[in-house]
């Protein structure tokens, strides 16, 4: 069973159909839509401020989201999908949004909806990221607009995928 954790008086809420793998921590001011995915050890820490995250998104395994204490909490769309071993910190990430392995989005950051940051990519502190956009490097910067091919073949085949996995996961228990 996932570890779930109430800190500053605040007990982490699920929507319906939610899976939580075994090894998945969440924690505290977090408030989590339907039909979402934590991965193995990934981790969800709502101890300094709010995290808010919509319906269907997948928090895959070994990605961390946070944020910052008494500056900024983190909000995340509908139908996003977060990559192993990704930081999410005290940012906003808007709806179809893919965040690649191993990118970090830091605070107060704004990733519009139906963008692509790439693997490996870093989002710099108040970044603002137009929807639509396809972001790589260290920093990141736009390398061009998201296709049709690429929102269809990796936004949705991704988010799409992660609700059949957690299917196969929960049939388990």
């Amino acid at each position: 069973m996932a570890l779930l954790r109430s800190v500053r008086g605040f007990t982490p809420q699920f929507g319906a159909d939610v899976f939580l793998a075994e090894t998945a921590v969440v924690i505290g001011d977090v408030v989590m839509g339907e039909r979402c995915s934590v991965w193995y050890n990934a981790v969800v820490r709502g101890d300094v401020n709010a995290i808010r995250i919509g319906h269907r998104v997948n928090i895959q395994d070994g990605a961390v989201l946070h944020s910052t204490f008494q500056k900024c909490g983190l909000t995340i769309g509908n139908d996003v999908s977060i990559g192993h071993n990704a930081i999410v910190h005290g940012c906003t990430v808007h709806d179809k949004v893919l965040i690649g392995m191993g990118a970090i989005v830091m605070d107060q950051a704004v990733i519009g909806t139906g963008s692509v940051i790439a693997a490996g990519a870093v989002v710099t502190q108040n970044t603002v990221v137009e929807p639509g956009s396809l972001m790589a490097g260290v920093p990141a910067k736009r390398i061009g607009a998201v296709s049709k091919d690429l929102s269809e073949g990796e936004i949705e085949r991704i988010a799409n995928n992660y609700l059949t996995y957690a299917g196969w996961f929960k049939a388990l228990h």
